[in-house]
């Protein structure tokens, strides 16, 4: 089978890499010309554990190959992905102006059967709008072509995409003919023969159950912020609380953890997405509102902390922040926690060092000169005013603790993820603050 994926960004190219692992013939398609040449190259856009390899292998063998030509891409072609961007317009809602525009050329090109499917996250409704796109370009050249739409959303993690491609949780395919059914069961056979479900169900709630799913998650992180900020104020420690609610099954235990909010390129924009849809048709998604409200307040919890601990006056004072990227695995620095955190440092005077693993090249670009980027996590804590851990990398979970005790200035860690012992640290001398668990409880365990 021969697929066309249009746009080579996250989704797409996972996609595309992917489904060449398995033997399919894949050409992925971008209008950037300089991406397409250093794709071709062998130089990826984005960092994903475990993709470099599979593209070059893929490249090598002839399965997977890169074009800016559309119209070169559709001859003998079963199956074409749109995969483009949807970004957020002013009103939270995605625009759709690539996705469409990616359905016309299809049909000014297309001399066959094709079966087009929307792979970018899309509100209920694209496919019908995507099936008229195509239709009046086939109108325009007054040609009749069969043809389907379908809707086949993602629900790649970045960090963990390779392996969620390749053993999906579940596929999710909205179709409305048996023949798109069909090229779908045929093209996704190699993913569920372990037993991996493939869901057929009609087109407008495969394109929802997306924004439902990403909606659901952000909802747990949110509630758990929410949670964990009251523990603060009444001395109860959100760990103990987590463990406690995640052991019923009715709830379970993942995404329960509390932090300085999510962010990425995913939860922000379909969160705002969803609630823009239940306007358009006249319905206030309340939960929804709520859940944006908290995530945009709890990214500056941690800044808040460094303020009431430093009485309100941090200028001249420097600080260290140990990661950047919005989760760990990825550079992706959009809607990222760590931005307004250090904002918030800079506009109140303080001096910001910072450090991750991989984001840096991509940082630079979002923050110029205005921080110092260090060599690695102690040269950004040496005469630092305190730690402030961002990004749970693995590389910052066991610090060379007497050693990064030396170089502070003052022994003080805020941890935004919660991934150190509390009590652990206040041994180490160290004055700890997390979220919903404050260093006055590990000060009373150790006295217990």
């Amino acid at each position: 089978m021969k697929v066309v994926i249009v746009g080579t960004g996250y989704v797409g190219l996972v996609t595309g890499a992917c489904l060449a692992e398995v033997g399919t013939s894949v050409t992925c398609v971008d209008v950037d010309a300089a991406k397409i040449a250093r794709l071709q190259k062998g130089v990826l856009p984005i960092y994903e554990p475990g993709l470099p390899e599979m593209v070059m292998r893929n490249q090598a063998s002839g399965r997977l190959s890169f074009t800016t030509s559309l119209a070169s891409a559709l001859p003998g072609a079963e199956v074409v992905f749109i995969a483009v961007g949807t970004p957020p317009g002013e009103d939270g809602s995605a625009d759709l102006k690539y996705v469409l525009q990616v359905a016309h050329e299809v049909g000014q090109h297309m001399e066959h059967y094709l079966l087009l499917v929307t792979k970018s996250t899309v509100p209920v409704g694209t496919a019908a709008r995507v099936n008229r796109a195509v239709k009046e370009s086939l109108s325009a050249r007054q040609l009749i072509i069969d043809y389907d739409v379908a809707s086949n959303p993602e629900f790649l993690k970045e960090g963990a995409a390779v392996n969620d491609f390749l053993k999906p949780d579940r596929i999710v395919a909205g179709v409305s003919t048996t023949h798109a059914r069909e090229v779908l069961e045929q093209l996704y056979r190699p993913f569920v023969l372990n037993g991996h479900p493939l869901l057929f169900m009609d087109i407008a709630s495969a394109e929802m159950t997306k924004y439902a799913a990403n909606a659901m998650l952000a909802t747990r992180i949110s509630y758990m912020n929410d949670i964990a900020n009251v523990c603060t104020l009444v001395g109860a420690d959100i760990n103990q609380v987590r463990k406690g609610i995640g052991s019923d099954p009715r709830i379970g235990k993942h995404f329960l953890y509390p932090g300085i909010g999510y962010g990425g390129s995913c939860f922000p924009k379909d969160v705002k997405a969803l609630i823009q849809t239940g306007r358009e048709y006249g319905y206030q998604l309340r939960i929804l509102e709520a859940v944006e409200a908290v995530n945009e307040d709890q990214k500056k919890i941690l800044s808040d902390k460094v303020l009431r601990h430093f009485d309100g006056d941090i200028k001249g004072r420097t600080f260290a922040v140990w990661g950047l990227s919005f989760k760990p695995n990825t550079d992706d620095m959009r809607e990222a926690p760590s931005l307004v955190l250090i904002n918030s440092l800079l506009e109140a005077g303080a001096q910001v060092r910072v450090y991750d693993p991989v984001a840096m090249e991509e940082a630079l670009h979002v923050l110029g000169d205005s921080v110092v980027f260090a060599d690695d996590m102690y040269a950004a804590a040496t005469g630092a005013d305190a730690v402030l851990l961002v990004t749970e990398w693995n590389a910052f979970r066991m610090p060379d603790w007497p050693r990064l005790r030396s170089l502070l200035q003052i022994p003080l860690l805020f941890d935004g993820r919660n991934i150190y012992d509390d009590v652990q640290l206040v041994k180490h001398g160290f004055i700890y603050y997390g979220i919903g668990n404050t260093a006055a409880t590990a000060v009373n365990a150790l006295m217990q």
